[in-house]
């Protein structure tokens, strides 16, 4: 089943269910009024939204075109959005390229922060802020989101709870980020409002392509209208969701509609840590990490990150070249 959000005049937008090819789309009116009230109410309601995507696959209900700008994120806004970092090798270069060791407990506890839930930003929506002097960077990413999640559940009790997933892009400050880790209290400022991707879809949807508690598919990120990285985000992720979502629950309970993220997709190959997409490789799913090859291999970064004006596209096809997800389209923009 895939799901989206349409803008309309309240704060949670519309909930709407969107075809498989993503040409068409219908309202979930009767049964869901919004994402987050299909998702308190999924045990009850999933049949009949399931009931009524059929419907609107075989052509039995009246329908319109989809429309990506239309669309909020999935979830406008969200009780949790917490963002783990599952590919370690992502990790490993940003501690290597400023010279610093990693603990051991990198490959066996994840890392969390809990970003800001109140205010996404759509998927077709500018990035705007104050100013591109603060190494503005996009993250490419897949995020689940759960249902009620017990505390101190197992990692096999954490994958029963996902509901859906979607991409993210979890937009980072660079420059900002160094001094408010120093403080020792984790990410605010640099960390602004992040994006997820048009629809939102039921594992199923993704076939033999969810497996383990992961998605077996390139994850495309094309910036400023080259293809950027590709990089398989179901390789190198050394913490599968099942893993990340009971990490996130290990001291809480996780209410319906919680996000969990899964850190920039990143994969180790080619050079030492990876390889541009014109050097033969996967690419990068971030400047930063770009950044860092450089660091090692040349004593500096030569990469810029995004400036006003820039263009971000993140995107998953299936192995039929069909977008599964549609795309974050995204353009940086000054704060007015």
């Amino acid at each position: 089943m895939k799901l989206a959000t349409y803008k309309n005049d309240s704060r949670d937008g519309q909930l709407m269910i969107v075809s498989r090819d993503l040409t068409k789309t219908c309202s979930a009116e009767g049964i869901a009024p919004t994402m987050q009230y299909a998702l308190d109410n999924w045990s009850n309601l999933v049949n009949l939204l399931d009931a009524r995507y059929r419907q609107l696959n075989n052509d039995e209900i009246d329908s319109i075109d989809f429309d990506q700008t239309r669309c909020e994120s999935p979830l406008p806004r969200a009780y949790q959005w917490a963002d783990g970092s599952a590919y370690v090798n992502h990790v490993e270069l940003v501690r290597k390229a400023r010279g610093a060791e990693m603990p051991e407990s990198f490959w066996t506890d994840p890392l969390m922060y809990q970003g800001g839930s109140d205010d996404f930003i759509g998927p077709r929506d500018d990035v705007i802020l104050p100013s591109d002097e603060w190494g503005i960077d996009f993250e490419g990413e897949v995020a689940v989101v759960t249902d009620d999640v017990p505390m101190g559940c197992s990692a096999e009790r954490g994958a029963q709870s996902i509901r859906l997933l979607m991409l993210v892009n979890d937009v980072s400050l660079r420059g900002l980020i160094p001094g408010e880790l120093a403080k020792g209290f984790g990410f605010f400022q640099s960390k602004p409002a992040s994006s997820f991707s048009p629809v939102a879809v039921t594992p199923d949807e993704l076939g033999d392509a969810w497996q383990g508690s992961k998605v077996h598919l390139p994850l495309r990120s094309t910036y400023n209208g080259k293809l950027f990285g590709k990089p398989e985000a179901g390789e190198d992720m050394t913490f599968d969701f099942g893993q990340l979502v009971a990490h996130a629950a290990k001291s809480r309970n996780l209410g319906a509609g919680a996000i969990i993220g899964s850190g920039t997709v990143s994969n180790k190959q080619g050079t030492e840590h990876g390889s541009a997409i014109g050097e033969g490789g996967v690419g990068y799913s971030c400047i930063a990490e770009v950044r860092m090859i450089e660091t090692i291999r040349d004593g500096k970064p030569s990469t810029p990150f995004m400036q006003f004006g820039d263009k971000i596209k993140i995107e998953m096809l299936d192995n039929s070249g069909d977008s599964i997800f549609g795309a974050i389209e995204q353009q940086v923009k000054p704060l007015a």
